[in-house]
């Protein structure tokens, strides 16, 4: 790669079918998508391609994949989806995803796309808040990344992986032996320009052993990183434009506007029974 690549990262849609009950449905993530949509299809040069890190829809109904699938048609560049914690591989399969057979297993696939190798991981476990990867993904990671030589990788997942080993939140991330174990993968793989997560609701970076670590916000909510009480979910929406040089990965945050309005709290004995 010798010319910069422009591309998108967007993560956790949260989308959901305006005809389905949807208590835990706290924005109207169908609209916001539609101005997503709408802001990326002015962006000059167009980017190359986009990543969407998972919880593609709020509780994996089939009829929200459809409406997923029918919102990016308009899409003109190639889309590459994560699953998450929110998302039904086999809905998914059924509607966007196409696989036949083992519908129930982790999504897990990797493509060279505009002269970059992504690789995507599927970290969910089915009924769990919190993420994992299993040995067999850990595999197709390493084998992943003995393909393409002289190809900037970017490894796509929905749970960033653990920061510390004591940390209460196991929701947050990956459990820690999964997050152990990556890392020993990815030791001194010095082509692998980040890792592109969700999950959090937060915008994050994190220089993890080495390696980038940027995490979006998403189109549902925002969590207040300032609030101390437990989890304060507010209005916040964004995605990011990344530009891959040689000289490494730059993700600039396109936040939409918000009135950053209190949408929920959930107290601390609440955020630390998740699991």
């Amino acid at each position: 790669m010798t010319e910069p690549v422009h591309f998108l990262h967007l993560t956790d849609l949260h989308l959901s079918h305006p005809g389905l009950a949807d208590p835990h449905l706290l924005t109207d993530t169908a609209a916001m998508l539609d101005r997503v949509l709408d802001r990326i299809a002015g962006i000059v040069p167009p980017p190359a391609f986009m990543i969407v890190s998972g919880d593609l829809t709020n509780s994996g109904a089939p009829e929200s994949y459809r409406l997923l699938e029918e919102k990016m048609r308009g899409v003109a560049m190639p889309v590459l989806y994560a699953l998450g914690n929110h998302d039904s591989r086999e809905h998914f399969h059924a509607v966007i995803g196409g696989r036949e057979t083992d519908l129930a297993a982790p999504l897990d696939y990797d493509r060279v796309v505009a002269g970059v190798h992504v690789i995507v991981l599927d970290t969910m476990i089915p009924g769990r808040v919190g993420g994992t990867l299993g040995e067999a993904q850990l595999a197709f990671l390493d084998g992943a990344l003995g393909r393409q030589q002289g190809l900037a990788k970017i490894v796509v997942m929905h749970h960033p992986p653990a920061l510390d080993p004591n940390a209460p939140l196991a929701w947050e991330t990956l459990d820690w032996p999964a997050t152990e174990r990556l890392c020993r993968v990815l030791q001194g793989r010095c082509d692998v320009a980040a890792i592109l997560c969700g999950h959090i609701h937060v915008a994050r970076v994190a220089h993890w052993h080495g390696v980038p670590v940027l995490t979006g916000v998403g189109l549902h909510n925002s969590f207040d990183p300032l609030y101390s009480g437990g989890l304060r979910a507010i209005e916040g929406a964004g995605f990011s434009l990344c530009t891959l040089r040689p000289s490494g990965l730059t993700a600039t945050v396109v936040s939409l506007p918000s009135e950053a309005r209190e949408l929920r709290i959930l107290p601390w004995e609440t955020v630390l029974s998740l699991r």
